[in-house]
């Protein structure tokens, strides 16, 4: 089975920026815990506060779209409800 690559950026509308920002390091702990993610970095960005910068690997399909079962039932999934995302996912 190939890896699961996730790389791009979310975009937070300024009145959801401090709930998102609360809930980030919770969404963090909680996806280096799901079986299957080898790797999940969410940063802000240094010069763009609004900006996100995203890279997950998860070992296989099934591992991410648990992950993305999983986050949609969750705090963040609320939170982040209205975020643009940007992203390129790729299978290696």
């Amino acid at each position: 089975m190939s890896k699961v690559i996730l790389k791009g950026y979310i975009v937070v509308p300024e009145p959801d920026l401090e709930a998102v920002k609360a809930e980030l390091a919770k969404h963090i702990d909680s996806t280096l815990r799901e079986p299957g993610c080898l790797f999940f970095e969410v940063s802000q960005d240094v010069s763009n506060p609004y900006r996100f910068n995203v890279h997950e690997v998860f070992s296989d399909n099934d591992a991410f779209e648990a992950h993305q079962a999983r986050v949609r039932q969750s705090k963040w999934g609320k939170v982040s409800a209205r975020v643009e995302r940007h992203y390129k996912v790729s299978h290696r």
